[in-house]
C-alpha cells in the first residue's frame, strides 16, 4: 500500500509539470516596457491594449464613424481594418466584417469561463476584441468586435 501512495504521489507531481501548463512568451516586432507604454497611450487605451481589458459599448466615437479611411493600431500605427469592411453590429463597438490579412493575430481568450477568439495586433501585441461568427452572411460572417480606443483612424486623403 505504500508504494501504491508513493507511486500515485510520484505521477501526481510529474503531471503538474507538463508542457501545456507553461506560457509561451511571444515577442513582437514592436516591444515596450510596460513604463513606456503607460506613457504613450492614454488610460483606457493602456487598460485594453496592454491589459486586454474592455472598453464600455457605445462609448467610442469610431463606433458611428462611416468616413473612408484605415483604421490602425493606436499603439504602434499598424494598419488592422479598411473602413469598407466596417459595418454597424449594434454592438456598441466598432465591427468589421474582416481584417487586413497579416496584420491582426488570433488567440484564445478563457476570461469568462468560456472560450472566445482574441484578436490582437501582430505588431505589438495589442488586445484589440474578439471575432465572432454572426456577422454578415452575404460577405465573410465573421463580426470583428473591436474596442475603438484601440484603433486610430486615418482619413483616405
Amino acid at each position: 500500500m505504500k508504494k501504491l501512495i508513493i507511486f500515485c504521489f510520484a505521477i501526481t507531481l510529474f503531471s503538474c509539470n507538463s508542457s501545456a501548463q507553461k506560457t509561451e512568451q511571444k515577442t513582437f516586432e514592436v516591444s515596450k516596457t510596460d513604463a513606456e507604454w503607460k506613457a504613450q497611450l492614454s488610460e483606457m487605451a493602456y487598460y485594453v491594449l496592454r491589459e486586454a481589458g474592455t472598453e464600455r459599448p457605445f462609448t467610442s466615437p469610431l463606433n458611428k464613424n462611416y468616413k473612408k479611411g484605415v483604421y490602425v493600431c493606436e499603439a504602434c500605427d499598424t494598419p488592422l481594418f479598411k473602413s469598407e469592411h466596417k459595418f454597424d453590429s449594434g454592438s456598441g463597438w466598432p465591427s468589421f466584417d474582416r481584417e487586413i490579412k497579416g496584420n491582426v493575430a488570433f488567440g484564445s481568450d478563457n476570461k469568462l469561463g468560456y472560450s472566445r477568439d482574441e484578436e490582437h495586433c501582430a505588431t505589438c501585441g495589442g488586445h484589440l476584441g474578439h471575432v465572432f461568427n454572426d456577422g454578415p452572411r452575404d460577405t465573410t460572417g465573421k463580426r470583428h468586435c473591436i474596442n475603438g480606443v484601440a484603433l486610430k483612424f486615418i482619413p483616405k486623403e
